[in-house]
């Protein structure tokens, strides 16, 4: 036998010895057991379900529609963008006081948070929207140089959804960068508010997409994501569905059934035999009540049905666990009360809920607040942020009154030691107690002139203190101590 045969023979007996031992470990009911036909692909119904492409993001009236007329879906699309917006954010860096309130100030007056809530809006409900940064004198379609912002140029923020812009798809961005392969211009459509037909730069821009879709989809969607509602569309279908059912069933929540003996001959009869009947029937309906008397002959037979909603209610909180599942919004916020009720006193599903905005708004918001940081001071200011400039978002979980008094005083404390210690001088001391006011509200008060004023005073002489620890008296001699000559 050559070579080959007997390679092959042994190939072939590998084979048998391992088709023997799968089979000895085969089981006859396994995930798909075709006898039974259960399991996917086993011929029975479940194994017919799929999943199917629902564009409702496409139809922008139908979004219209539902975000007008459905309370459920307009919660759904406002209430993460208002918690994304609504606290602001608070300056950590080596800036003065001044030049922080006046920061403040301008994102307050420009109606800044508002405008990004708005951005942040309508990308959720059409699944794209940008804010352009309107600098007074300078053409929108060219490229965006902090450098030549000049003092009072910032005029705030336009908000233009995916519907009033035609992004630039055969003309992307080349340049390496969290950009790259995004529209490099967005033209205004006519329809527009402002800017119409005209081209603006994307660096002009802060742009928002609702779901990211992948690839292939955000090309089929001229760029853009995909709104919100898209996903919840079944959900919130059947949501509506059973609240509406719900409400048709108090309708038919008392019945009443009236007997009246051979009433098919009275109706084929007709005449005045009928008409009698009738009036008999709104007799009743006009004296019955809840104190009155119903009328009728001794072989008719008057029957009352009553509903009983056993349960109804159960079903509607299943159907509403799912709607907040879909747009990872609690019950105590999207319905404004849980299941259990709005005091009862469990926080941990806002806790994470919060935390998950906090990582939408460092993860989505970050740069473009960081970039409008800039363009704020040097409109306002007249200067770039100084170098290790720093800001967080103002934390959604307010602390309550006990809780601020004890931060309050532990933050004192620290800042009262420091300068105690000489590590930071009056001036420092006063701006740290002010600062720290955002959090605790203690030490609002402290202006700016008592801290220049403390700023200005000298530092104090070495060994100052012993002094005027010493006795008023310049004549006298201190003691002298034990063991020393006088």
């Amino acid at each position: 036998m050559s070579r080959k045969h007997q390679l092959n023979a042994r190939a072939a007996k590998v084979n048998q010895q391992t088709d023997a031992a799968r089979k000895s470990f085969m089981t006859n009911d396994s995930f798909q057991n075709f006898t039974a036909r259960v399991g996917l692909g086993t011929q029975n119904q479940h194994s017919d379900s799929s999943y199917g492409f629902n564009f409702v993001s496409r139809n922008r009236i139908q979004m219209e529609a539902v975000y007008r007329s459905s309370w459920l879906a307009g919660r759904a699309v406002d209430c993460r963008a208002k918690d994304m917006t609504r606290e602001g954010i608070e300056f950590n860096s080596i800036m003065p006081p001044e030049e922080k309130d006046k920061l403040s100030r301008a994102f307050e007056r420009l109606q800044i948070w508002k405008s990004l809530g708005d951005n942040e809006k309508w990308s959720r409900l059409y699944g794209g929207s940008i804010a352009v940064m309107l600098i007074d004198g300078q053409r929108p379609e060219t490229p965006l140089r902090l450098d030549t912002i000049g003092p009072g140029q910032f005029k705030g923020l336009l908000v233009l959804d995916r519907w009033l812009v035609q992004p630039s798809l055969e003309n992307l961005v080349t340049e390496y960068g969290p950009d790259l392969g995004k529209p490099k211009y967005y033209t205004v459509v006519a329809d527009a508010q402002a800017l119409i037909n005209q081209k603006i730069h994307y660096t002009r821009v802060i742009r928002r997409e609702g779901v990211e879709l992948p690839y292939w989809q955000r090309i089929a969607e001229n760029g853009w994501g995909q709104s919100v509602l898209e996903r919840l569309w079944d959900r919130l279908v059947a949501f509506d569905s059973v609240t509406s059912g719900t409400a048709q069933l108090v309708y038919k929540a008392h019945l009443r059934t009236y007997k009246v003996e051979k009433l098919r001959e009275l109706i084929a009869t007709g005449g005045r035999t009928f008409e009698a009947l009738l009036k008999q029937i709104d007799m009743i309906r006009q004296f019955q009540s809840n104190e009155g008397l119903t009328l009728m002959d001794s072989t008719d037979d008057f029957e009352t049905h009553q509903y009983s909603f056993t349960g109804l209610s159960d079903v509607i909180d299943k159907f509403g666990e799912q709607v907040c599942a879909a747009v990872e919004t609690p019950d105590i916020i999207l319905f404004g009360q849980s299941p259990g009720g709005i005091s009862n006193g469990d926080d941990t599903s806002v806790r994470i809920y919060y935390d998950s905005v906090k990582a939408d708004q460092d993860s989505c918001m970050r740069a473009g607040v960081t970039t409008l940081c800039d363009v704020v001071s040097r409109s306002e200011l007249g200067k770039p942020l100084p170098d290790g400039f720093a800001f967080d978002f103002v934390p959604l979980w307010q602390l309550s009154d006990s809780e601020k008094a004890e931060v309050g005083a532990k933050d004192t404390n620290s800042v009262v030691q420091a300068f105690d210690s000489g590590i930071v001088d009056r001036g420092t001391a006063l701006k740290e107690l002010r600062q720290s006011s955002n959090t605790t509200g203690l030490w609002s008060n402290i202006t700016d002139d008592e801290i220049k004023e403390a700023e200005s005073e000298p530092p104090p002489v070495p060994g100052e203190k012993d002094l005027i620890d010493a006795p008023n008296d310049p004549g006298q001699k201190a003691k002298p101590e034990p063991g020393q000559g006088e």
